[in-house]
């Protein structure tokens, strides 16, 4: 495929959003191949996004992969979308009916940030602001992004570092992990039962869209006095009402 725009600007963009595409790091070589654009040119436009901040090399010097600059900016389009006002009513509306804070979170590297959150009124909340990261393996949202992985992807993401214990209930073993996420994946919700803070109980589900794997969940949270993980079929019905509602918004915002 050749690289769209008639401008340097444009040409870099179409780089980027290909490689972004990708869930594999990229080499010069893999790339002239699929753009046919020559290897002089495809350096220049790698030296020129990598002395940005917008792509990193790897440390074998050939493959590249997004750099800090350029997830921040993904962020912060995330945090600061148009359709953030209808998002934030369909969360409102969501409080009310259930009682307790829920949250919007998305799958950024290997965390999730929280897009946006409502809290409950109630005492016994715990808080946590927009712009919050959490882990992915002790989370109810995290353990929904792991569960839509590919094995490779999971293994990628997870197996080189320890899974860091929060709590006495986290799964700190990956073969374990694994086991549950499956369960996760056939159920459609995930539960974080006093796994990352205790006390704290969490469900969510994903925001269904048009490409099958989801990049945003919502959630609801509450103290393990008020929601146990045995009590989540009481709160899915809303949940998943919020999730469809929060699929058209999306949907809607990439027609405009």
């Amino acid at each position: 495929m050749a690289l769209e725009g008639k401008t340097p600007a444009l040409r870099l963009f179409s780089l980027l959003e290909l490689i972004a595409r990708k869930d594999e790091f990229v080499s010069l070589k893999g790339l002239t191949e699929e753009t046919q654009v020559s290897k002089a040119t495809l350096h220049r436009m790698l030296s020129q996004l990598e002395e940005g901040g917008l792509l990193v090399r790897q440390s074998d010097g050939r493959h590249y992969g997004s750099g800090a600059r350029l997830r921040r900016f993904a962020e912060e389009l995330l945090l600061n979308a148009t359709q953030h006002g209808a998002q934030h009513r369909v969360l409102l509306h969501l409080v009310e009916e259930l009682g307790e804070t829920c949250n919007i979170t998305a799958l950024s590297g290997g965390e999730a940030i929280y897009l946006d959150r409502v809290e409950t009124p109630r005492p016994l909340r715990f808080s946590l602001h927009p712009g919050s990261r959490v882990p992915l393996h002790c989370t109810a949202s995290g353990k929904m992004f792991l569960a839509q992985l590919t094995p490779s992807q999971l293994h990628t993401l997870l197996a080189h570092a320890p899974l860091q214990r929060h709590t006495d209930r986290t799964l700190t073993d990956l073969g374990e992990l694994e086991r549950h996420l499956e369960q996760v994946r056939q159920a459609g919700f995930a539960v974080d039962d006093e796994e990352f803070l205790p006390g704290l109980i969490c469900v969510a589900v994903p925001v269904p869209n048009a490409h099958g794997q989801s990049n945003l969940c919502v959630a609801v949270q509450a103290p393990a006095v008020r929601l146990t993980p045995d009590e989540s079929s009481r709160v899915l019905p809303a949940l998943r009402r919020a999730a469809r509602a929060l699929g058209d918004v999306e949907a809607e915002g990439s027609r405009d």
